[in-house]
């Protein structure tokens, strides 16, 4: 019984070391040719790192990494690539390489990720090229902010180490495909960095190939994260201590064509609490664009009122 049943043969430490090994090897030799280095052009330093996920030089890196690029393989052939769209939202951009780039990385599914599962970085980290090193996913879901403001969610926590030029590589799963893009660490941390999710970028590319752009809703306002005040919460009938109070209403926004006032709070929309104006930037994605959307508000006439908007593109 127990550990001396003869059909359980432990596996000795090399032995899994061994397959550790071999897992990394295999899944940096499937991703490692289609990672390329990105320098910037037009007389601005800086470089970072990218990834083909197409065989004619479609190229995932950082916004914050390029303008127009220098795009040199593993291989060491060098090609210009043009910018086609970038989301500073979710530090993504897409670049078309002038020539095809051959190898070429699959996207994964970053939802089917777990805690614990092994996680790979491949880049330029601080100069040096086609760098690999490993680590494990430490936690999922994270959120943080963009250079733009915006909150970035479903962010990969990762203890592989990642440095300066690293930014926009692929985060890679021991199946050799990719979960994540490398973004960001936190200086004087150690084994803390992140990458954005593979379905972030994924939604991000595709919306650029079809619209050069991400295109999310917008409705008009300009507003403030607030303590709600006690007797606001109680005639709303909700728990929340936090909300938005509107500072103000542009002219022919949907906001304005809504009815909504300045010094109105903003309580939730279409069902989903608003405890704050990042909440109002989640929930403003592109699905609403042109469709009717409930806004509960708490009035400055001090009524409880749902307002009926139709959220439009943000330009």
């Amino acid at each position: 019984m127990g550990y001396m049943d003869k059909d359980i043969v432990p596996q000795s430490d090399g032995a899994l070391i061994d397959a550790y090994s071999q897992s990394i090897a295999a899944a940096v030799d499937m991703v490692g040719p289609a990672v390329s280095r990105i320098e910037r052009v037009g007389g601005r330093q800086g470089h970072g790192s990218g990834f083909a996920i197409s065989p004619d030089g479609l190229i995932i890196t950082n916004s914050h990494v390029v303008d127009d690029a220098k795009v040199t393989t593993p291989d060491g052939f060098v090609t210009e690539g043009r910018v086609l769209g970038r989301d500073v939202d979710t530090d993504i951009a897409l670049i078309r390489a002038n020539s095809g780039t051959g190898a070429w990385a699959k996207l994964g599914d970053s939802q089917r990720l777990r805690r614990g599962h092994i996680a790979i970085a491949i880049g330029n980290p601080l100069g040096f090229e086609w760098t690999v090193t490993a680590g494990i996913v430490s936690a999922l879901g994270r959120s943080m902010r963009a250079a733009s403001g915006r909150l970035m969610e479903d962010v990969i926590q990762t203890d592989a180490a990642l440095n300066p030029g690293n930014s926009g590589g692929p985060l890679v799963s021991s199946g050799g495909e990719v979960i994540g893009v490398n973004t960001a660490v936190i200086q004087g941390a150690q084994s803390i960095a992140f990458a954005v999710a593979s379905n972030t970028a994924n939604f991000v590319v595709s919306e650029i190939l079809r619209h050069g752009q991400v295109r999310r809703a917008v409705i008009g306002i300009a507003g403030d994260t607030i303590v709600l005040p006690r007797r606001v919460a109680l005639a709303a009938g909700t728990a929340q201590t936090t909300s938005v109070r509107i500072r103000r209403v542009e002219p022919d926004g949907p906001a304005a064509k809504g009815g909504l006032q300045e010094g109105d709070y903003i309580l939730a929309i279409d069902g989903s609490p608003v405890g704050g104006v990042d909440d109002i930037v989640r929930l403003m994605d592109g699905s609403r664009i042109g469709r009717e959307t409930a806004i509960l508000v708490f009035s400055v006439a001090g009524l409880i009122e749902k307002k009926s908007l139709v959220p439009m593109a943000r330009s």
